[in-house]
C-alpha cells in the first residue's frame, strides 16, 4: 500500500475581533442556515465539496449516521447559494466550554475563484461566534477553531490566515494514498 505525507495545521481566533471579513462577492450570493437536519442534503455538499480534494472520512456514513450528528445541538450547516444553486457550505459544531470547531468549509469546484469562498467564511465564523445565540443554555463563544491539510484546496491556508486566524498545532502523518473519489462514483472532477 502507498502512502502519502499529510501536514494537517489547526488554526484558531480568540476573540469575535480576531476575525477579518472578506468583501461580499457581486452578484446574488447568499449564505443560509440549512436548518432542518438532512442527511441526503449535507452528503450531497460533503461530497460535492470534497471530491476532488479527497475527503473521504464521511463517504461511508449511512443515513442514520448523519442524521445523528446533524441533529444534535449546536452543529449548523451554512450553506452558500450563488442565484440560487449551492455553491459551498460551513459546517460548525459547538464542543465544551464555549468551543466551536468549524468541522468542514469549502466551495463546488465551479464556484472557486469567484470570491465566493472569503465571504462564507466570514461569514461562517461570525455565526460560530455568535453560536450560543441560537442554542439556549450553551457558553458563549470564546474559541473558534478549525484545521486543514495539505491535501485541501490550494487557496485554504491563505484564506484561514486573511480571516485572521492564527497557526496553534502542526502535525505531519503518513496516509493511505486514495484516489480522488469525486462527487459521485465514477465522476471525474475538473
Amino acid at each position: 500500500m502507498t502512502t502519502i505525507a499529510v501536514t494537517t495545521w489547526s488554526l484558531e481566533q480568540t476573540a469575535p475581533a480576531d476575525l477579518l471579513p472578506a468583501a461580499p462577492p457581486e452578484g446574488d450570493v447568499r449564505v443560509v442556515r440549512s436548518e432542518v437536519p438532512s442527511p441526503e442534503f449535507s452528503h450531497f455538499l460533503y461530497a460535492s465539496v470534497g471530491g476532488d480534494i479527497r475527503w473521504t472520512d464521511r463517504l461511508g456514513w449511512t443515513y442514520a449516521q448523519w442524521l445523528e450528528y446533524l441533529d444534535r445541538p449546536g452543529v449548523e450547516t451554512w450553506v452558500a447559494y450563488d442565484r440560487g444553486t449551492p455553491a459551498g457550505y460551513v459546517e460548525l459544531e459547538a464542543q465544551d466550554d464555549g468551543v466551536v470547531e468549524i468541522v468542514y468549509f469549502g466551495l463546488i469546484p465551479a464556484f472557486r475563484g469567484r470570491r465566493v469562498g472569503g465571504h462564507l467564511l466570514s461569514y461562517g465564523v461570525a455565526r460560530a461566534w455568535d453560536l450560543a445565540d441560537r442554542w439556549p443554555g450553551r457558553k458563549p463563544t470564546g474559541r473558534v477553531w478549525l484545521h486543514t491539510c495539505s491535501k485541501d484546496g490550494e487557496y485554504a491556508m491563505d484564506n484561514y490566515r486573511r480571516r485572521g486566524f492564527r497557526l496553534f498545532d502542526t502535525k505531519v502523518e503518513e496516509e493511505p494514498s486514495a484516489a480522488t473519489p469525486g462527487p459521485w462514483p465514477g465522476a471525474h472532477p475538473a
